[in-house]
Parts: structure tokens; sequence; C-alpha cells
């Protein structure tokens, strides 16, 4: 009996504490399959490295054949580096709304386990992967793979990711519609007899537009009508597997996209057009966030002390995204500084070849190199933004009020109250 008596002693105290659940999402098969997209995302960034080294070379190589060496250094030594210091704090700005756009997002499920530093991992991913993947290819699984992470479900990380995916891409042709209608005039005067490989500019800038309406048209279309999508893709898919354009593993993940992703992408939309109110402000600040990396150009403008207009500048700079995203390549490499030179060639003269190294080091560079340390970052709080937000403006409109009640306090911490000092004691004695 006493031995007995020991081995449950010994037993009782070998049992591990209770402990709060982690915040890790784990055990599903499909976070599992985003986890080897991310990597397979990380191997295309291997690829991605190389190919810019070699447009780097290419680029100094047809400085010195076309001889502007010495206008790129003589225009390096005049600029001004507090215009440059200025265009990067604006696109920190376009890293800051596009984490608000996130957290109002998911700030309409009250109980999100998701934090605001997951969401910066989140935006940071997006902001790496699509400077670094051909066509952005590796945005999508990075972020959803955080998501999980986040302790979101692979349905809730999709709908979110869905969702706010849609709104970008929806601001990308609201934004250059708007910059047509604004400064068409000025499009027509300047670019009415310029032509790229014998095609007109403004016919090339009328194309992109409409690939951007017809990209956009499509995932509302996929969002409206996922059955109809889901049997037409079907029969593709099929074609394709017959003619041997798809092997069998190709056909089979992709048919597994098809029966899967549309539907959560369909529903994930339905069931936010229930927040037009919200769906509103995040395309506001997707508008907002998009104006603040076109306007970079306006900044390296002004750092050589040139004139410039920040409406033609976000017009412009809209045009350039816009060809950026058709090209599919990391960055839109090439495509990018062709479009930079044929629509800001005449604003920068002879300083257009130094305006196109900051610009794209600002643009490209300087992202990569601030959003890869941040894909690592976590939430430690288990609170979510929604309530956080309402307890912090509740205490806010108490202090206004002239501190009348009590400050609200996350729920789950316990405060004890201050134990009374040496000397109250000896003044009740």
């Amino acid at each position: 009996m006493a031995r007995e008596s020991e081995r449950d002693t010994r037993t009782s105290s070998a049992k591990p504490r209770k402990s709060a659940p982690p915040k890790l999402h784990v055990g599903s098969a499909t976070t599992v399959r985003d986890r080897n997209a991310d990597r397979s995302s990380m191997k295309q960034v291997r690829t991605t490295i190389f190919l810019l080294g070699f447009i780097a070379i290419a680029y100094v190589a047809y400085l010195f054949v076309s001889g502007q060496v010495d206008d790129f250094f003589r225009a390096l030594m005049g600029v001004d580096v507090g215009w440059i210091v200025s265009g990067v704090c604006c696109f920190l700005f376009y890293y800051v709304f596009g984490v608000l756009a996130y957290s109002v997002l998911a700030s309409t499920d009250h109980d999100s386990p998701v934090g605001f530093r997951d969401l910066m991992s989140v935006e940071a991913s997006g902001v790496f992967f699509m400077r670094m993947t051909p066509g952005g290819a590796g945005v999508i699984p990075s972020q959803i793979y955080r998501l999980t992470r986040a302790g979101l479900s692979l349905t809730d990380a999709s709908a979110l990711q869905f969702i706010r995916f849609t709104l970008y891409e929806a601001g990308e042709g609201i934004f250059a519609a708007l910059m047509l209608l604004l400064c068409s005039g000025y499009f027509l005067e300047t670019f009415a007899d310029v032509r790229i490989l014998g095609l007109d500019v403004i016919f090339i800038g009328i194309f992109m537009f409409a690939y951007k309406f017809v990209q956009v048209g499509g995932v509302l279309l996929l969002c409206a009508l996922p059955r109809p999508i889901q049997k037409v893709g079907g029969i593709v898919l099929r074609i394709g597997h017959k003619l041997h354009i798809l092997n069998d593993k190709r056909y089979e993940r992709f048919q597994d996209v098809l029966d899967t992703q549309v539907t959560t992408f369909s529903s994930a939309f339905r069931s936010a057009a229930k927040h037009r109110r919200v769906l509103i402000v995040v395309e506001i600040i997707t508008l907002m966030q998009l104006a603040c990396m076109y306007a970079l150009p306006y900044f390296v403008l002004r750092a050589f002390g040139l004139e410039a207009d920040l409406l033609i500048c976000l017009a412009s700079g809209s045009m350039v995204e816009l060809l950026v995203n058709a090209i599919p390549l990391p960055g839109g490499a090439g495509g990018a500084e062709v479009g930079f030179s044929y629509l800001f060639g005449n604003m920068f003269g002879w300083h257009l070849a130094a305006g196109l190294v900051i610009w794209r080091s600002v643009e490209y560079l300087l992202p990569v190199l601030i959003a890869a340390p941040c894909m690592g970052m976590r939430s430690t709080s288990t609170e979510s933004i929604y309530h956080r937000w309402t307890r912090r403006y509740r205490n806010v409109w108490r202090i206004a009020r002239g501190g009348q009640g009590s400050l609200e306090r996350p729920a789950g911490i316990k405060y004890r109250p201050k134990a009374p000092s040496d000397k109250k004691r000896s003044k009740k004695r």
C-alpha cells in the first residue's frame, strides 16, 4: 500500500500543469500545403535574386554603351537627400495603410485571434513576394499561411485574404480610371505621337486599363457565379489533360483548387458583402495606400530640383504599375523601366538615368529589405482587434468627458490593489 501511494504521488507530481491553448493553428493538411507553398515561393525568390543581378549588370552596361555615365553621376551629385527621405516615408505609409486595411477587415470578426503584429507580418509578406515572385504568385499562399499561423482556420484565412485581394485589385482599376479622367488631356497632348514597338502609347495605356478591368471583372464574376465557373473550368482542365498539356499531378492539383478555392472565394465575398460600410472604408484606405506608391516619382523629381505636378505624377505612376502587373516577371522587371522612361522621360530630361535608379530603389529594393525581417512578427496578446479598438475608444471618450467612470481593462487580466506603504501603516498605528 505504501509503494502504491508513493507511485500515486509521483505520477500526480509528474503530471504537467494545465496551460492556455497555444495560438498556433496546426494539424491541418491544408496548413501544411500552405507552408509548402510558402517554401516554394522562397525558392522562386532565389531565382529572382539572380535575375535582378543580371538586370543590374545589363543596366550598367547600357549606361556605358549609351554614354550616359557622366550624366548619371552628375545628376546624383545634386540630389537633395531630404526629398528622398520624404519619399521613403511616403512608402512607409503605403505599408501602414495596408496593415490598417487588414485590421478593419479583421475587426468584423469580434473574436478573431489575429493581432496587429500578425497583420504586419501578413502585409510584409505581400510586399516582399509581390516584388520577388513572377506575377506576385507567392503573395496569396504566403499570406494565407501567416494568417493560419496566427490562429485562423484555413476557411477564415482564405476568406480574409480573398476579400483583401479583391478590394486591392478593384482599387488599382478605380484609381487608374480616375486618373485617366482627370489627366486625359495631358496624355493626349504629350503622348499622341509617341510609339513603342510601332504601337501608340495611348493605345498601350487603354489596353493596360482594359486588362485590369477584365481582371477585376473576372474576380467579381467568380464571386457571383461560382458554379458556372467551376463547370467551365472543369471542361478546360479535362481538355488539357486529354491533350497531354497537363499531367496527372497538375490536373489533380488544379481540379482541387477549382473545387475548393472557388467555393471558398465566393462564399467569403458574399459574407463580406453584408458589411458594406466596412468594404467602402477599406476601399478608401486602399486608394490612399496606392496613392502613396504612385506618388514616389514626384519626390524623386523634387530631389533633383525639377518642377513636378503631383496629380500628373499620380496618373503616370498608376499607368506604370498597370504595366508592371501585366508583365509576368518579378516586380515587372524590364517593363517597369521601359514604362517609367517613356512616361517620365520628358519630366526628368537628362536626369532620367539617375532618377530611374533612385525610383526603383525606393519602390522596389528598399521595400524588400524592410519587409523581409517583418515577415516573422507574431502577436502575443489573445485579445481581438475589435475588443482593443472598442476598449480604447471608450477609455478615450471617458477621459474626454473629464475622467468620469473607471477605465476599462482587458478581460482575463487581474489587477491587485497596491499594498499600503509603511508610512500609512505607522500613521494608522
